[in-house]
């Protein structure tokens, strides 16, 4: 009886900590100049308490960098990947052949077309590839943070409670706006 118990303890205890240490976001982009939607992307997580790290690895100058990146995150125990790139925008597509795990594409608005080619290189991925593509720019590295909350809060309630803040803030927010307007 002793000895089953303890083996239930252990097990419970594994779960735990794989629970735990599942909780862990990968940022990805395509080069130095996109690292400042990086970096509010990383705001947002932080302010949920979720893990996070951030790298630069290109689709197409280096892929073989990219792949061992993902395939060591798989073994640390990364839940989701958020990837933005600008122009061809490969970078999220590359990453979503290389896991099962989700994949969040975050078109960069740069170039002549202004992010136009990137959401579009972004979210048309073949049937079986998929990749959740948000909005161009700014806006879509807030919202790749908040849908990799999102999914991350289906297995974890304090999660899905800083969530349910954050909306009750922006409630109270626009409630107050409101009071001053005439």
């Amino acid at each position: 009886s002793w000895y089953f118990k303890q083996r239930l303890y252990i097990r419970i205890l594994l779960l735990f900590k794989e629970i735990i240490t599942n909780m862990k976001v990968s940022i990805i982009v395509g080069s130095k100049s996109d690292l400042d939607y990086a970096d509010k992307c990383s705001e947002i997580l932080k302010s949920l308490s979720i893990e996070h790290s951030i790298k630069v690895l290109s689709a197409h100058r280096t892929p073989k960098l990219l792949s061992a990146h993902i395939e060591k995150c798989e073994k640390d125990g990364v839940s989701v990947f958020i990837a933005m790139a600008g122009l061809a925008a490969h970078l999220a597509g590359s990453v979503a052949a290389k896991t099962f795990k989700p994949v969040i594409g975050v078109p960069i608005d740069s170039g002549s077309l202004n992010g136009i080619d990137a959401l579009l290189a972004t979210v048309q991925m073949p049937k079986g590839v998929p990749v959740a593509t948000v909005a161009i720019g700014s806006a879509g590295a807030s919202n790749a943070a908040y849908l990799a909350a999102q999914i991350l809060s289906l297995s974890s309630k304090s999660i899905s409670d800083a969530l349910r803040d954050v909306r009750e803030q922006n409630i109270k927010a626009i409630k107050e706006l409101n009071k001053n307007l005439k």
